[in-house]
């Protein structure tokens, strides 16, 4: 088997040594070709090469979720054909690793790295559905590029938060729960439409839903991890369903209080719930409208402003080693 290892050198959990044994653990078992990043995009140009050759069956992604994000986006820059698209493993390096720990991988690189080679002895992989965000036709973000994420995206209050913690990393903070605690109340202090939102979710034959503060789409859950917590945003999301969608129509102290907690106390079969939640299940389709522009994030990934987007749940996407 010829095997491709996109290797980012910034993974936070795992060192230039860890790495080392690990490339030649995957070596061992398979013709590898280990590449490592070195620039912003290079994980997608590395998928999207690998999606393109003729002989590569296997791209494993060494890093957090925003390396498996690229190399996801690379392998489907011409869409999904999971029959005919190199399989994709994962090691988790990261500080979170949402994508792996849904998929019920260790969240430790060298457990990983040997769960993955028990995988490919035994055949085990499963398709996965997955996301796709676009800009909506008719609408001053209808030229933005669509872009695929794999565990989940949002417009509004989450993605502030988000855009909030990269700008801190940019500086040299480290990835730890208590800076995104610090930003989630820096941002809910600055928030301007607490009360009134601005987002509205379309789709085709329902009523529109309006006045959403904050909306997270998940195409699994658990959403994010607090520590070993699992937060279930959306508990009924799963890889083999179209995407869920919670909002929420206000932000007041005691709304953030009410939904915090249920937040911290999900499980499987609970999530938040309350007259100002909204919760959708398996959409196939929908578009979220905003009267002024907000932060929009993928897979933790803060991409700018948008007024507009369109989402699209893709069932058999990709095949995952799992």
């Amino acid at each position: 088997m010829r095997a491709l290892l996109v290797v980012n050198p910034a993974a936070t959990t795992t060192s230039a040594r860890t790495r080392d044994v690990l490339i030649h653990a995957l070596a061992s078992e398979m013709k590898l070709e280990a590449v490592t990043t070195e620039y912003r995009g290079h994980a997608r140009d590395l998928g999207r090469l690998a999606a393109q050759s003729a002989d590569i069956e296997l791209v494993v992604a060494l890093g957090g979720d925003g390396t498996v994000n690229e190399v996801v986006n690379g392998l489907l820059h011409a869409g999904p054909d999971p029959d005919r698209l190199p399989r994709l493993a994962v090691v988790p390096g990261g500080s979170t690793n949402v994508f792996a720990r849904a998929l019920g991988l260790p969240n430790h690189a060298v457990e990983a790295t040997g769960a993955l080679l028990d995988a490919l002895r035994e055949g085990r992989e499963r398709t996965v559905g997955l996301g796709v965000a676009s800009g909506t036709p008719g609408t001053d973000d209808e030229s933005v590029p669509s872009r695929w994420f794999t565990f989940n995206a949002g417009l509004g209050f989450d993605a502030g938060v988000v855009g909030r913690v990269e700008q801190h990393r940019e500086q040299g903070a480290k990835s730890t729960h208590a800076l995104y605690v610090r930003q989630v109340v820096r941002q809910l202090i600055g928030e301007p439409h607490r009360r009134s939102g601005t987002i509205t979710l379309e789709r085709e034959g329902e009523d529109p839903v309006t006045g959403l503060v904050l909306s997270i789409v998940s195409n699994t859950c658990p959403w994010t991890f607090l520590g070993n917590r699992p937060i279930y945003a959306s508990p009924k999301a799963s890889f083999d369903t179209g995407l869920d969608v919670l909002g929420l129509s206000r932000l007041s102290t005691a709304a953030v209080a009410r939904y915090g907690t249920q937040l911290l106390t999900s499980s499987p079969e609970r999530g938040p719930r309350g007259r100002h939640a909204v919760s959708l299940h398996d959409l196939s389709a929908f578009t979220l409208h905003s009267k002024a522009p907000l932060p929009l994030q993928m897979d933790g990934d803060h991409l700018g402003l948008r007024t507009s987007v369109t989402f699209t749940g893709v069932r058999r996407a990709l095949r995952v080693i799992v």
